[in-house]
């Protein structure tokens, strides 16, 4: 099976020469490619210079116009899975040939790597917001997705022709609990999870609490009026 790693980067100059460096050099069977997202630093830069396999974007697009750009090239060259992957550190890629096998042999369209399949979710409040996604996807579709904001997943085939060439499919849980609406399966793979290497997130505590309001007000009400169609 052809897998295909999509590494969105927005300023990522601190991390990138890591995380690709390692899945160059302990996982050459999984492709790549970094969408450089109209970063201002040195992260493009850095892949021209050492020689890796990038798409660069003239403007910042945000996550879902970087993440879309990959699956268009998934789509273009014919892989069978895309994984969405961070490239700030905190995905770690010796879990990969777990999503593939459980995607291969359940039959399933999204894989989760999850920090909570045998792990406890903590009572924090990091993870308050986290819990609420949870909620909200379990009233709205039946199923319980114990890690809903992971951005670790992994897509078929049959997803990646939709987020390469719909709108309105962004790699967020909202999607997610729109997909298993309409039908998709999803399946979620114990991983573990490391602090972002260096930089800064984009999250801080008011855009926390803004990404938390959105997704639940989106998967609570504005999903119900997409047509569900796969």
């Amino acid at each position: 099976m052809k897998v295909l790693i999509i590494i969105p980067a927005y300023n990522e100059e601190g991390n990138i020469l890591n995380v690709v460096g390692e899945l160059e050099k302990k996982y050459p069977q999984y492709d790549y490619v970094v969408v450089n997202d109209g970063s201002t630093d040195k992260t493009l830069e850095l892949c021209k210079k050492h020689n890796f396999n990038y798409v660069d974007l003239p403007i910042n697009l945000g996550l879902s116009g970087a993440f879309q750009t990959g699956m268009k090239y998934a789509k273009e060259y014919g892989y069978d899975y895309a994984l969405q992957f961070d490239g700030d550190g905190q995905h770690n890629p010796k879990y990969i040939a777990d999503m593939v096998e459980t995607m291969e042999k359940e039959e399933i369209d999204i894989a989760i790597g999850s920090r909570f399949v045998t792990e406890k979710k903590p009572l924090t409040m990091r993870m308050l917001g986290s819990r609420l996604i949870q909620f909200c996807i379990k009233i709205t579709s039946g199923i319980n997705i114990a890690d809903p904001t992971s951005g670790m997943r992994m897509y078929n085939k049959r997803m990646i022709e939709k987020f390469a060439t719909e709108l309105n499919y962004g790699p967020e849980p909202d999607t997610v609990a729109y997909l298993v609406r309409c039908g998709a399966k999803v399946k979620e793979v114990q991983v573990e999870m490391s602090e972002r290497m260096a930089g800064e997130s984009y999250l801080n505590f008011s855009r926390t609490i803004k990404y938390m309001t959105n997704m639940c007000t989106s998967i609570l009400l504005f999903q119900w009026f997409r047509r569900k169609e796969l």
